[in-house]
């Protein structure tokens, strides 16, 4: 699932590829919304918000998506093939003279009035890259179920928007804390916020999501030079590979059972488990 930096640069580039010109064309490919036609209107601006994107038009309406696991926003120049799936996965087209954005696979898309977007994101927490980034807010919502774990909690985006499971396993890991142990047991919890809107900010800018130090120099533990991508991020994507830090092999297991994708990633020696709260591993499987 795209998380918030990926979500904010794709709202750059829809921002940059749709606004200044009016839609020349517009097929909303979902049954409610069969019938409305946009043609005319100028997008006004692109908003992410969390994994939520507002596209705002002309007249006071706004388009809603969220892409969850599979959906995508592809950009095309007129003469452009369309490479993003086949025909049939297309749910949203929006064109002007210079571009066309295609939405394949978006499982969420409503249209609505700008002044009720809250209808749709008002009950998300903080936005880590947003004009309303509030970390005490955050860390408060955060201690509010202080008997929740760790890293349902960063998921949830009711306390602060923008994490995903990538976010969640390497923040878990930077704070040398089991993604199990209760939210309120954390030392120095205030550092959560500050250390999710580092990571996030410096990474709304990258291709290659990155949360290591290493660029070309490898790290402890690792033997070859030059730049590799299983070295970019602590642990998530790393099950059975030695720890980046101490060299111990990454474990993987299942968090939360209803949401299998969320596998979660962690350092049994960085981030000591309470015994009471050691899941079960999932077989190692390489997935970088």
């Amino acid at each position: 699932m795209p998380e918030g930096d990926t979500v904010w640069r794709l709202a750059q580039r829809l921002r940059e590829a749709l606004t200044g010109s009016p839609l020349t064309r517009c097929d909303l490919r979902v049954p409610r919304l069969a019938t409305v036609d946009l043609t005319g209107r100028g997008v006004l601006d692109v908003i992410p918000r969390g994994k939520h994107l507002l596209t705002r038009f002309e007249g006071g309406l706004t388009l809603h998506s969220h892409l969850r696991m599979d959906g995508a926003w592809k950009i095309y120049a007129p003469d452009e093939r369309w490479r993003g799936g086949p025909a049939h996965q297309i749910r949203a087209i929006l064109g002007t003279a210079e571009h066309t954005a295609v939405g394949y696979r978006l499982p969420v898309l409503d249209l609505l009035r700008t002044a009720e977007e809250s209808r749709v994101v008002g009950h998300l927490g903080p936005d880590l890259l947003g004009p309303d980034w509030d970390p005490s807010e955050a860390l408060r919502r955060l201690l509010s179920a202080p008997e929740r774990p760790l890293g349902e909690a960063l998921l949830d985006q009711r306390n602060l928007a923008g994490i995903g499971n990538v976010y969640k396993c390497e923040l878990c890991f930077l704070l040398r804390a089991s993604p199990w142990l209760p939210v309120g047991q954390l030392p120095r919890p205030e550092r959560v916020p500050a250390l999710a809107k580092k990571l996030l900010e410096a990474n709304k800018h990258r291709a290659a999501r990155t949360t290591t130090p290493w660029g070309r120099r490898p790290p402890p533990f690792e033997r070859g030079g030059g730049s590799r991508p299983d070295r970019r991020l602590w642990v998530y994507g790393r099950a059975g590979r030695p720890c980046l830090r101490c060299g111990t092999g990454i474990r993987t297991a299942d968090q939360d059972p209803a949401a299998e994708e969320r596998v979660t990633y962690w350092c049994p020696a960085c981030q000591p488990d309470r015994p009471d709260a050691r899941p079960a591993d999932r077989p190692v499987t390489h997935t970088n």
